[in-house]
């Protein structure tokens, strides 16, 4: 069963984003980020180029050739690479595939309709039974 994780209380939605991207790639999972649109797969395109001075993290678009070999993948149409790792959700609706994967990652930010829409999700994936990990980020040192 997917394992989900929510991580609340965020600041800064597509740094954390990046973050949690960058994590799951130095643990050598493959990484597929689902966004709202292409605008917001491009913005998150450009922050995961910018967003360490000491560090690369590989990664394209999801009509990129190279996507098979690519461990992160930015996708705004839902069909990205074929792959069970982690998905990283950035829309405000569940993904349809995500019991496809090993890891559905949610982030919240501090937009009380971006917590709004959280809520319903936990309820979603709640009321289906998976079992969900929730991390408050307010507590942690960013």
């Amino acid at each position: 069963m997917t394992q989900i994780d929510f991580y609340t209380h965020v600041e800064d939605k597509l740094a954390t984003a990046c973050r949690l991207a960058a994590k799951a790639y130095a643990r050598k999972l493959r990484v597929t980020v689902l966004c709202p649109d292409a605008a917001a797969a491009a913005r998150f395109d450009r922050s995961l180029w910018t967003f360490s001075a000491t560090g690369f993290v590989p990664h394209c678009l999801a009509h990129d050739p190279l996507t098979s070999v690519t461990p992160i993948v930015v996708d705004s149409d839902g069909t990205g690479p074929d792959h069970d790792q982690v998905l990283l959700n950035l829309r405000p609706e569940w993904p349809p595939r995500f019991s496809c994967f090993q890891r559905l990652i949610e982030v919240v930010s501090l937009d009380e309709e971006d917590r709004r829409l959280a809520r319903e999700r936990y309820r979603f994936y709640r009321d289906r039974g998976y079992d969900i990990r929730s991390h408050d980020l307010s507590r942690t040192a960013e």
